[in-house]
């Protein structure tokens, strides 16, 4: 991972991350990482949570008929009173417009059922017609598909700081919590992504510390506020008691000329109350973010 010391001035780009959750027999929770492509603009071999850019498609209001639940809703659930409705709703649409295009897999339902669609064969269908440049909105209509946000869980709010560090882009992501739909099976696209793996939150971690698994800060962060969680449940639970939170890391190089970043409650940042359990800030050695304290800070 490179770092970046070039100063972002264009606005951020909106965005959506899904963080694909499971139960595992005997091991229990556990997420799934994908591995963008090395040549990748953004994050290039480093593991990530499925995901993109808004696109204004994905905001039209003819494309929202195609929703479970109402753009009001949708605002209210990401805890932003000011957000435009289109755009709400069009952040639900593009989470699960990354995720079938991703990986496989699909939150969404034929309206003439009660269960999430799960055809295999019908998923990777609709996920190379995305790949060849077919709009979403074709594949909903074509299909007569529900998209159904209700098992979208709003985690939290990232912003990259003008001095991203790691990306010479800028994003405004949200990301949302989302069991895995049963008999469904996320399989990477072998395009955007090479590589996919389920680990524990705690394993993911031990992999990055011993080197072998390329995080980027957000991601590793969203791991740590995962720790403390057994099962797919007690995450829902959570994310359904909270106000998703605003992160908005703060880049400064210490007294020894190391890039740090700082989270809301460290005694540098501006703002003063955590957003977040783990470390309050992540220093850059050796070609990776680490916490102060070493490994035992994300405990």
């Amino acid at each position: 991972m490179q770092l970046n010391s070039e100063i972002i001035t264009t606005p951020p780009l909106a965005s959506a991350t899904v963080v694909l959750l499971r139960d595992a027999p005997l091991k229990g929770l556990q997420v799934f990482l994908l591995r963008r492509h090395t040549a990748s603009a953004v994050l290039g071999g480093a593991y990530v949570f499925p995901g993109g850019k808004l696109d204004e498609a994905d905001c039209a209001p003819g494309l929202h008929t195609h929703l479970d639940t109402s753009p009001q809703s949708l605002r209210t659930a990401l805890g932003e009173p000011n957000l435009h409705l289109h755009t709400a709703a069009g952040l639900y649409i593009a989470a699960v417009r990354e995720v079938l295009e991703e990986c496989g897999v699909l939150y969404a339902r034929l309206h003439d059922r009660q269960v999430l669609t799960h055809d295999a064969h019908q998923r990777q269908h609709w996920q190379k017609a995305l790949h060849s440049g077919q709009a979403f909105a074709d594949v909903l209509h074509s299909a007569d598909l529900r998209v159904d946000t209700q098992h979208l869980a709003p985690w939290s709010r990232w912003i990259t700081p003008m001095q991203a560090s790691v990306t010479h882009k800028r994003f405004d992501t949200r990301f949302f919590m989302a069991v895995l739909p049963e008999g469904q099976h996320p399989i990477h696209d072998n395009i955007e992504a090479i590589d996919s793996v389920w680990l524990s939150p705690r394993e993911a971690l031990d992999r990055y510390w011993a080197g072998s698994l390329p995080l980027a800060p957000p991601q590793i962060m969203t791991l740590v506020s995962l720790l403390s969680h057994t099962c797919t449940t007690d995450v829902l639970n959570c994310a359904r008691r909270q106000t998703p939170p605003l992160i908005l890391p703060e880049p400064f190089d210490d007294e020894e000329g190391v890039r740090t970043l700082c989270y809301p409650g460290d005694p540098r940042h501006s703002v003063s109350h955590r957003a977040m359990p783990g470390p309050t800030r992540l220093r850059f050695v050796a070609g990776r973010f680490e916490p102060v304290g070493g490994f035992e800070d994300f405990l």
